[in-house]
């Protein structure tokens, strides 16, 4: 009985905290149908006719389109470029316990709890000549990235057992193909796990772009809604459109992290019982 009491309790803790992470996400998909006057008061209440014609709307004026195809190929890119240097960077330095790789390891992941410094990365930008281009905020997003996601593939690939890089190279495999035929395949779960957590960071990004692309075109989905929320509050507060641009911003990370829950979640077991 007591056991029964706190699995109950456990679950009634865990809903609890669900409905107070998912409420202004519902506020959100709620308010985003109904008329502006409805809106204004930013409540659970449901509208009296559904404004279907909101989304259409702000995909029209909210250059929702140009901004979704942007920001995918940025994330992409993101995706993209963490997965392999971190899955390469994260064998190499497992299996390597030299002074200079743990050196290198530990420089590297200091950069979870580093603030940016922008003055010194604009100049930097402007050097390299990736200010205002697609691969620079492609690469800025990666770069942002590395080092929580080398964090995490580095822990799972020590567990790893070293039997499967001598089996290996006893059958004749180089290093490149006991990585790419033998590691590699087995990071799936934590690949997976990295590239949700750096589509996700990178989609939801709004300082790298706001100083870093002064072109309107090249603009992602998080600058558009801002740009959208200022058109709008000129326009005598429509917050019916600003929800539903909201919502459109937040669908396709939603769908990504859905679709990549189940490998999070094996991923974070398989290496909670490899070793």
């Amino acid at each position: 009985m007591a056991k029964f009491f706190r699995v109950l309790l456990k679950n009634g803790f865990a809903w609890v905290i669900s409905i107070v992470v998912l409420i202004p996400f519902v506020v959100m998909v709620v308010n985003s149908f109904k008329t502006k006057e409805e809106s204004y008061s930013m409540t659970l209440k449901l509208p009296a006719v559904f404004q279907f014609h909101n989304y259409w709307t702000v995909i029209e004026q909210g250059n929702i389109v140009s901004s979704f195809f942007n920001s995918f190929m940025y994330a992409t890119i993101c995706v993209v470029v963490i997965v392999l240097t971190c899955s390469m960077a994260a064998f190499v330095i497992s299996r390597n316990e030299s002074g200079l790789h743990k050196f290198i390891y530990y420089l590297i992941i200091t950069g979870i709890v580093l603030p940016v410094n922008y003055v010194a990365l604009m100049k930097v930008m402007q050097v390299t000549l990736l200010n205002n281009t697609r691969l620079g905020i492609s690469l800025l997003f990666a770069a942002m990235n590395i080092p929580i996601s080398l964090f995490i593939s580095t822990g799972f690939v020590n567990t790893i057992p070293r039997d499967l890089d001598e089996a290996a190279i006893i059958d004749g495999c180089g290093p490149w193909s006991l990585f790419f035929k033998v590691i590699l395949p087995l990071l799936k779960p934590i690949a997976v796990t990295v590239g949700v957590l750096g589509f996700m960071a990178a989609w939801n990004d709004f300082m790298m772009p706001l100083y870093y692309l002064n072109n309107s075109e090249k603009w992602p989905m998080s600058l558009t809604v801002y740009n959208f929320f200022g058109a709008s509050m000129q326009a005598q507060r429509q917050w019916n459109l600003v929800c539903a641009d909201i919502v459109l911003t937040s669908v396709p990370v939603i769908i990504v992290y859905l679709l990549g829950q189940r490998y999070i979640v094996s991923g974070v077991t398989a290496g909670a019982v490899k070793g």
